[in-house]
């Protein structure tokens, strides 16, 4: 195989190849071959059809492409191999000259990744803030312990209080038109904790049971539905049913209760403890952010527009599906924010997850950082308890999504290569 590589403008290379004629007729015989297997044609058993009948039934350019797409993955495996070239993205063929008997002569253009320069990565010392537990944190967390144990009970003898959990029946018009899916029957809402338009479940404090009234708000001016952001609107409303919360005593039978307690001390104790985890686990996490973004700064690499196109488009799916699971529609978010503030954004983020990766594929090459079957098994057993999977399973489902597994892969090396650069320098947490 003879090869010509030319340099071009923006990490890309002209590969011009040459297979010789033998090879070239070998890689046709082959795809002939298996599409005979395939293929019915009268008179003959499948793959026992002579080659020259099969191209009449066919034709010749079938065969070739079939051709092609067996013969051009070893091809550029061996062109990148030969040339150690570290591919950006999958070569693009740009011509070919196959003809049977004759040299097979392809055109590719290849996109490589930049060239990156690191600077001092090692032996940096980076000052981070350290993480402070809120003062309320501590009876936060035994007040939700609490909360979660709570009982409701049915209140008949008084008006709503701003604690309250309510059964209530509402109905919504904006502008003289009743609000599409802005009514219910019997709906149940915890008024210290309403995620409602702002100053709605104020307004139903201080109502008792049975008695219809109107409640007035605005909707907020950055609402997602844009035919209601920033109009009045008013909800007739109905009082049906009164709940308040009956919190259990804190004493040490609840703590048995709640867990493996012996009594409130120990409960307590645990608290504290995972209080104490939650820093450690926050200022470990903003360390290793601030020591790579300090590798970072001394990176020097010329990132090619591709690559961050490529990564837009990237982040673009994955927000479509975020909005989908919201409820929401990439239509409605266009809407409420405007293609080029999303788009803009999204860009951003998109070149500092190129320049990102690059750092930490130089960085694993430099080191001989790499990723052994001992990684895979831990992740995946850490992925597998994380989705409830059993681990064959989720190996069944990884091995069918080869871009999974490559997303894995490089979370792997991520981590590693983290992992490398804690070790590597000092942090001082103030």
């Amino acid at each position: 195989m003879e090869t010509k590589i030319e340099k071009l403008p923006d990490n890309v290379v002209k590969v011009e190849v040459e297979i010789p004629a033998k090879e070239a007729v070998a890689y046709y015989n082959d795809a002939a071959k298996k599409m005979s297997q395939h293929v019915n044609i009268p008179g003959f058993r499948k793959g026992k059809a002579p080659r020259n009948i099969l191209e009449q039934n066919i034709g010749e350019e079938r065969i070739k492409h079939e051709a092609l797409d067996m013969a051009l993955p070893k091809i550029f495996s061996e062109v990148i191999q030969s040339n150690k070239f570290e591919i950006a993205a999958q070569p693009y063929i740009e011509s070919y000259d196959y003809k049977v008997g004759e040299n097979l002569k392809i055109v590719a253009k290849l996109e490589l990744k930049p060239e990156v320069t690191l600077g001092k990565y090692k032996d940096l010392t980076v000052d981070v803030d350290g993480y402070k537990i809120p003062d309320d944190a501590f009876q936060k967390s035994l007040d939700n312990l609490l909360e979660q144990s709570a009982v409701l009970e049915i209140v008949t003898d008084r008006k709503t209080q701003a604690d309250d959990i309510i059964v209530f029946d509402f109905e919504g018009f904006s502008n003289g038109e009743k609000i599409e899916h802005g009514d219910a029957k019997n709906y149940t809402l915890d008024l210290a904790h309403s995620s409602f338009i702002p100053g709605f479940a104020e307004q139903l404090v201080d109502k008792p049971i049975g008695e219809e009234f109107d409640i007035n708000v605005d909707f907020p001016k950055e609402y997602h539905e844009k035919k209601l952001a920033g109009q009045p609107a008013v909800f007739k409303c109905k009082i049906n049913e009164i709940k308040k919360k009956v919190m259990p005593e804190l004493n040490d039978e609840f703590a048995q209760k709640v867990g493996n307690f012996k009594n409130v001390d120990e409960l307590k104790a645990d608290i504290q403890s995972y209080l104490d985890k939650q820093k450690e686990d926050i200022d470990r996490t903003n360390s290793e952010k601030a020591v790579f973004e300090k590798v970072v700064e001394g990176v020097k690499v010329d990132i090619q527009q591709s690559m961050i196109d490529r990564e837009t488009d990237q982040l673009v799916a994955e927000y479509k599906q975020k909005l989908e699971m919201q409820g929401f529609t990439w239509e409605q978010a266009l809407e409420a924010q405007g293609y080029d503030n999303i788009i803009k954004d999204l860009r951003e983020d998109a070149a500092v997850r190129v320049k990102n990766s690059l750092v930490i594929d130089k960085i694993a090459k430099e080191e001989k950082i790499s990723i052994e079957q001992k990684d895979y098994t831990h992740k995946l057993a850490e992925l597998g308890q994380m989705y409830g999977m059993d681990p064959s399973t989720l190996i069944k489902n990884i091995t069918q999504s080869p871009g999974v597994l490559n997303s894995i892969s490089q979370q792997i090396l991520n981590e590693k290569v983290t992992q490398f650069l804690f070790d590597n320098n000092k942090v001082n947490l103030k």
